[in-house]
C-alpha cells in the first residue's frame, strides 16, 4: 500500500508517526517510572529490564515487521545503526539539557555507568563475531549469535544491578561532586506527581499500554513509509534505516533524557542511553525468530562499520565518565567530540556504500 503513495504523503506519514512516537514515548518514560516505583523494582534487574523494553519499543515494531516482510536489510541497520545515534544523544542532552558550568558526563561519573558502556561494547562484539558466523548454522529457528547476546545481556543486567546496590569501592563507585541528588531521584519525583494528582497504579498501567501501542503502531508506520521514502528517493534501505530510521526511533530515548537531566538525575540519562543500547542487539534473537533465518550472517559492510562507529562514540563517553572534563562551551568536550565522530562517520559510511 505505501509504495503507491507519493513521496509528500509519504514524508506526512512518516513526520507524523515520529510524532506519535515521541508525544507516546513521554507518556512511556513517566508511566515506565511510577510503575517501576510502586511495584518495587526501582533499578533492580527487573526495572531496568522494563526499561529498556519500553524506551526500544519502536526498535522492537521495526524489527517484528521487518523480519517478518523478510526484509531483513532495514532490521540489521536500524539495530546497529541505532547505538551511534542513540549515542549522539547523549550529546544533545548535553548540549540542551544540562545546567550549569559542568557538562554531563562530569555530573553523572560513576563507575556503575562505565560498566554499562563495557556491556554496549560486550554485546555489539557479538554482534559483529556472530555475523562472520555461517548462515546455514541455526536450529529451531533460533541463531547462536542472538542466543549469545541475549543471553550475555541478562548476565550483564544482573551484574550492573549488583553494581549499583553493593560495588566495593568509595562511595559505591561515585566520582566525588558529582550530581548532588541521589540516582533514581527522577523516578521517585514522577511517583510522587503521580500520587499528589490521584493516579492510581491501574490507571497508570493503562497510560501505559495506549502509549506502547501507539508506539508500536509508530514504529510499524515508521518502517513501511521508510521503505518506500528510500525507494523513492534512491536511498537503500540499509543507509535509511541505518541514519533517518534510526534517528526517528531514537525519540523516545531523547524524551527520557530531558526529563532526566532537567530533574537533576544525570546518571540515570546516560544510564537510559547505555541501557537501550545493549539491548539493541537482543532484537536480533526475535529477527531470527520470527524470520526463521540468521540474521546477523547477512550484515554488510556498513552495517559492521556503523558497529565500529557505535563502539567508538561509547569508547569516548567511557572516556568522559573516567576523565570527568569540567569546562563546557555549550557542551562537553566529550560530545563535541562524539560529535565531530560521528558527522565523519557518516561520511564515511556513504563511502563504503558506495564502493561495497
Amino acid at each position: 500500500m505505501f509504495q503507491t503513495l507519493s513521496l509528500f504523503v509519504l514524508l506526512l506519514i512518516f513526520a507524523g508517526a515520529a510524532a506519535a512516537i515521541w508525544v507516546a514515548g513521554i507518556q512511556l518514560s513517566d508511566t515506565t517510572d511510577v510503575l517501576s516505583m510502586r511495584l518495587g523494582l526501582g533499578e533492580a534487574l527487573g526495572g531496568l529490564i522494563l526499561l529498556a523494553i519500553a524506551t526500544n519499543l519502536p526498535e522492537i515494531a521495526i524489527t517484528a515487521t521487518a523480519a517478518l516482510a523478510n526484509n531483513l536489510g532495514i532490521a540489521i541497520g536500524n539495530i546497529l545503526g541505532g547505538i551511534a545515534i542513540q549515542t549522539v544523544v547523549l550529546a544533545v542532552l548535553d548540549a540542551v539539557g544540562v545546567r550549569g558550568r559542568r557538562p554531563l558526563t562530569y555530573q553523572a561519573a560513576s563507575l556503575a555507568l562505565v560498566l554499562e558502556g563495557a556491556l554496549v561494547i560486550a554485546v555489539v562484539v557479538v554482534a559483529i563475531g556472530a555475523s562472520r558466523l555461517p548462515a546455514s548454522l541455526i536450529v529451531a529457528r533460533v541463531a547462536p549469535g542472538g542466543l549469545l547476546i541475549a543471553v550475555l545481556w541478562v548476565v550483564g543486567i544482573w551484574l550492573l544491578g549488583k553494581a549499583r546496590t553493593g560495588l566495593p569501592w568509595h562511595e559505591q563507585g561515585d566520582a566525588p561532586d558529582s550530581q548532588p541528588e541521589p540516582r533514581g531521584v527522577a523516578m521517585v519525583m514522577k511517583e510522587k506527581t503521580a500520587s499528589e494528582q490521584g493516579r492510581s497504579t491501574t490507571r497508570t498501567a493503562l497510560v501505559f499500554a495506549a502509549a506502547a501501542l501507539v508506539t508500536l503502531a509508530g514504529g510499524v508506520a515508521l518502517e513501511q513509509s521508510g521503505e518506500a521514502i528510500a525507494g523513492h528517493i534512491g536511498l537503500s534501505g540499509v543507509l535509511f534505516g541505518a541514519t533517518v530510521l534510526a534517528a526517528a526511533t531514537s525519540l523516545p530515548e531523547l524524551s527520557t533524557g530531558l526529563a532526566s537531566v532537567r530533574l537533576g538525575d544525570y546518571q540515570l540519562a546516560v544510564s537510559d542511553i547505555f541501557g537501550g543500547n545493549a539491548f539493541l542487539p537482543v532484537l536480533f534473537l526475535l529477527a531470527s525468530l520470527l524470520s526463521g533465518k540468521t540474521v546477523l550472517p547477512k550484515a554488510q559492510s556498513t552495517d559492521i562499520y556503523l558497529t565500529a562507529l557505535g563502539i567508538l562514540l561509547t569508547l569516548v563517553y567511557q572516556a568522559g565518565l573516567l576523565f570527568r572534563p569540567q569546562r563546557r562551551a555549550g557542551m562537553g568536550i566529550d560530545s563535541l567530540a562524539v560529535l565531530i565522530l560521528y558527522a565523519l562517520g557518516l561520511a564515511g559510511l556513504f563511502a563504503v556504500a558506495r564502493g561495497s
